[in-house]
């Protein structure tokens, strides 16, 4: 019961909310724009409205539309490049949670001297603090997956040494956040089912992480009750704006969870996997890594898993006390097949089940910090298990 409690970003969440952008005093005069490669964003007419809305405020802007969907080093430094020779004063992330990381990552490399990698810290980085913080930091998500619109983390690879590590301090919080449902109706199935589970994952690492609050807890909890009941909607229908509406509130939570508690090795497990091979959706990945990852961990804190099994919707206290804790597993598995996404396989994506070893050793080297979340202490060999495990 000893914890603090840092969330500075204001958040307009609800339908339509995007045009309430007008009302809202933006924190600069001149804006870059942070989008993916991708045609999404101009053919949804996204971005003309965020520039619309721009041009009414007076505001100037340049964009950046680089961003692939495993974020890379170099066009962050890229972006940031762009950033300071057009004298741009803010950052704005519009898309999902690759356009929105790369757009907090470019803030702080438009303030701060040198490489990006000089700043992280894990696997060659270099730790080093961003002494001259970043530019205010301007989140709006069409997407429910990341959370990244509700906490100060960013993924980025170094993509000549196939490290994928989180980053992130009190200056990459953004500012302000845009969680608008109506920007979410065109994500297709296959993807709104990954982003989902990605969001779930950030709630249940965040549940059964040893440094997990009340606060975290409570949002964690309604955030897996929410996924479980909605997802499966969204899936079916990606025109039910109650329900993509409230697995957006379940992502903005799940951001809330990452915020104050923080992701344990599942995620540094799919980092490696997607550094490694980048065509790996992160929401995918992580699904595939679910099933084995949880099963090793529900005896090792079975009272969360009973939790989190009760959030998921389970009528826990009619099963036998040494069943309550797999029953979370049984809900997971159930879910994926409720979301069409329980025959995922790693070989599908040229992932070599004689590889794992090397990718085990990757996830410590680059993300060790978050194995020291874990609510038990994995061993490289365990590691490796977990993942072969995982194997398909």
């Amino acid at each position: 019961m000893r914890f603090n409690y840092h969330m500075p970003t204001k958040i307009l969440f609800g339908p339509g909310k995007l045009n309430d952008l007008s009302k809202e005093t933006l924190p600069g005069k001149k804006a870059l724009i942070v989008i993916s490669s991708g045609k999404s964003m101009k053919n949804n007419g996204y971005l003309d409205r965020l520039v619309e809305i721009l041009d009414r405020q007076g505001i100037e802007h340049v964009l950046f539309d680089r961003i692939l969907p495993n974020p890379i080093k170099s066009h962050v430094m890229e972006g940031a490049a762009l950033a300071k020779s057009q004298g741009c004063d803010f950052v704005i992330g519009l898309g999902g949670g690759s356009s929105i990381d790369s757009a907090k990552s470019i803030a702080v490399m438009a303030k701060n001297p040198g490489d990006y990698w000089d700043y992280v810290s894990g696997g060659t980085g270099k730790g080093m603090p961003a002494a001259n913080g970043a530019l205010p930091i301007v989140a709006i998500t069409t997407t429910a997956g990341t959370g990244t619109e509700a906490d100060p983390w960013t993924v980025i690879t170094k993509e000549e040494t196939n490290e994928k590590i989180g980053y992130g301090n009190s200056y990459t919080f953004p500012t302000l956040s845009v969680v608008d449902p109506e920007l979410m109706l065109t994500v297709p199935k296959h993807l709104t089912a990954y982003q989902g589970f990605d969001a779930l994952f950030h709630s249940t690492e965040g549940y059964i992480a040893n440094i997990a609050t009340p606060i975290s807890d409570a949002y964690a909890l309604k955030s897996i009750e929410l996924i479980a009941k909605y997802l499966p909607l969204c899936v079916k229908d990606g025109n039910n704006i109650e329900a993509r509406t409230q697995v957006a509130l379940a992502n903005t939570l799940s951001g809330f969870v990452e915020s104050t508690s923080s992701c344990t090795s599942e995620h540094s497990m799919e980092h490696a996997l997607s550094a490694y091979h980048p065509e790996l959706p992160h929401g995918a990945g992580l699904i595939m890594l679910s099933e084995a990852y949880y099963t090793f961990f529900a005896s090792k804190v079975p009272d969360r898993f009973v939790a989190m099994a009760r959030a998921m919707g389970v009528d826990v206290e009619s099963l036998p006390p040494e069943e309550r804790p797999m029953s979370f597993v049984k809900a997971l598995i159930k879910l994926q097949e409720d979301c069409g996404v329980r025959d995922l396989k790693m070989s599908d994506y040229g992932i070599k089940k004689e590889h794992i070893p090397e990718l085990a050793e990757n996830a410590r080297k680059t993300m060790g910090g978050l194995f020291e979340m874990d609510p038990y202490t994995l061993s490289l060999d365990e590691t490796i298990e977990i993942m072969t495990n995982a194997y398909k």
